[in-house]
């Protein structure tokens, strides 16, 4: 059996970035993050041995360390506002293209488009994105184009960690369904879901079966398990190596392994060895 590791995958310069300033900042006093820093249960119980607290970002009233951490995922203005009023101090830890996303709405807002966000409405993204403009519709499947309200203009973001193909497709949704209307789609999927997104179709070319490495609640994690299946290919999401399966490699030859952007580089080794020790078997 044979094992391919994707051209691109695991850990993006964004989730390295809020990692190593929560550490910094987890050194210097206590700090509780809003939320969960990045959508990895390893991360998590990482952050815990450092003594850092758990906060929810809607309740300011709770933390109970005076330095507070906005996560990766970012926050709304009014949020970020609403601690500081009750005496907080802010880390924050905002991935910069998701401070792009924010400002592209705001920027279609500001020229008097109607706000569209394509993604998933309770994810912490997307609560952030549309906290400061509760007019924003939301969407995420092709039937919830028809409940956009009627507009002149429509301005189209997305989820960072959403395929674009997927995004384009309802994008064209929302065309059809409003044809007056002047669509305007500003593409504000990440650069490393999308090396992630194209990666995975050249594992799917080459491999029976692929393992995806991330986290259960993490969004890019599960639209890379989507796309192999979408493609005809056997997948299996994992967080560790011992949710490996051997009866899932009987008659394998070719393997492939790739990881979302939350995904610790030593996780991704340890998958590896685990595969290396089903194929000397």
């Amino acid at each position: 059996m044979k094992i391919h590791l994707a051209t691109h995958y695991g850990m993006c310069f964004g989730v390295r970035d809020a990692l190593r300033t929560t550490h910094h900042a987890a050194a210097q006093e206590p700090v509780t993050i809003l939320g969960q820093l990045v959508h990895n249960p390893l991360v998590d119980a990482h952050l815990k041995t450092l003594g850092v607290q758990r906060g929810e970002l809607s309740h300011p009233q709770n933390a109970l360390t005076q330095r507070v951490v906005i996560t990766a995922h970012g926050a709304s203005d009014s949020a970020r506002q609403a601690w500081i009023d009750a005496g907080h101090s802010l880390t924050d830890t905002t991935c910069p293209l998701v401070r792009k996303a924010h400002a592209a709405l705001a920027a279609l807002i500001q020229e008097g488009y109607h706000p569209v966000v394509v993604g998933e409405r309770n994810h912490a993204e997307v609560r952030g994105l549309i906290g400061d403009f509760p007019q924003a519709s939301v969407l995420l499947e092709m039937e919830d184009a028809c409940c956009i309200p009627a507009h002149s203009k429509l301005g189209v973001i997305s989820q960072t960690t959403q395929p674009l193909d997927r995004v384009l497709h309802l994008v064209e949704a929302i065309k059809r369904q409003q044809p007056r209307s002047e669509v305007r789609f500003v593409d504000t999927v990440c650069h490393p879901t999308k090396q992630r997104q194209a990666a995975m179709e050249d594992l799917c070319r080459r491999c029976e079966v692929v393992i995806v490495i991330g986290g259960k609640n993490s969004n890019n994690t599960r639209q890379l398990t989507q796309k192999a299946l979408s493609l005809g290919v056997r997948a299996h999401q994992v967080e560790r190596p011992d949710d490996l399966l051997p009866e899932w490699f009987h008659g394998v030859t070719h393997v492939g392994v790739t990881a979302g952007t939350s995904t610790l580089d030593e996780t991704v080794r340890a998958v590896q060895d685990r595969l290396t020790t089903f194929a000397q078997d």
